[in-house]
């Protein structure tokens, strides 16, 4: 017996049928269970099996779009080599073989400098949050300090940080992340759905910076939002490993139409 929501079947089985589907996925929160150190999250086996197999059907396309920088992604997710790679947001992609590597400017490198900077002044002051860099950016992580120490040091992090004129600043659960690119997960999506030729995308993500995703989706495409908080996506499903069932519901409607 099904656990979906209602309608999500439904919405599924007529995504399925599109000629050309982008399945795009969020990590940490959607494929894998969020865990207090970055560097031990895994994504559950049977939702990355559902994924390596959709992704070896005709006409599907597979990608991960996350806030962890590439290098960070493909260590953790240990993603298919079809899948697609959209890191830090938005700012790295990886599209194939021929995909260019993210080159900032030295005005973007010097900003970068000062941002991590200012980071560093906050996690030197604040117990138990740390400094994450990325190549187009840097992130303040809280998960691990007492629920005071976190407050403050986002606090904190949110001035020094808003005085770089050119510093994109995007809060996330326990995160607080500077860029010098700005672009976002709905940017992405846009480019891999011109990319692909996609007819319908399937888009799920845990985080308010998915929402700029789900805000790119278009009337055929299917956003599923992953646990608590208010949502631009239709459906919501409770966690990451309630999600493992949506994944495989597609698999097997998909199976039918190819």
């Amino acid at each position: 017996m099904s656990n979906l929501p209602e309608g999500l079947a439904e919405a599924l089985a007529r995504l399925a049928s599109s000629e050309t589907l982008l399945v795009a996925l969020d990590f940490d929160g959607t494929l894998a269970p969020l865990v207090e150190h970055a560097d031990d999250a895994r994504p559950l086996p049977a939702s990355a099996a559902a994924v390596a197999a959709l992704g070896a059907l005709p006409g599907t396309f597979t990608a991960l779009i996350s806030g962890r920088a590439l290098d960070s992604l493909r260590r953790t997710a240990s993603p298919e080599p079809e899948t697609m790679l959209i890191g830090s947001h938005g700012a790295e992609a990886w599209t194939g073989p021929n995909a260019q590597p993210l080159r900032l400017t030295p005005e973007q490198a010097s900003l970068l400098a000062r941002a991590r900077q200012a980071v560093e002044t906050v996690t030197s002051a604040h117990p138990g949050t740390w400094l994450e860099e990325k190549p187009a950016g840097v992130v303040l992580h809280t998960r691990s300090a007492p629920d005071d120490v976190a407050s403050a040091a986002t606090d904190a992090g949110r001035r020094g940080l808003g005085a770089l004129d050119g510093v994109q600043v995007t809060d996330g659960k326990r995160v607080l992340e500077a860029s010098v690119v700005h672009t976002n997960k709905g940017e992405g999506i846009r480019a891999l759905r011109e990319l692909t030729g996609a007819q319908g995308v399937l888009f799920a993500g845990d985080d308010v910076t998915d929402e700029h995703g789900f805000a790119a989706l278009q009337p055929a495409d299917v956003g599923i939002k992953i646990g608590a908080g208010e949502s631009r996506a239709a459906f919501r499903v409770e966690s990451p490993e309630a999600f493992t069932e949506v994944l495989e519901t597609l698999l097997e409607l998909r199976r039918g139409h190819r």
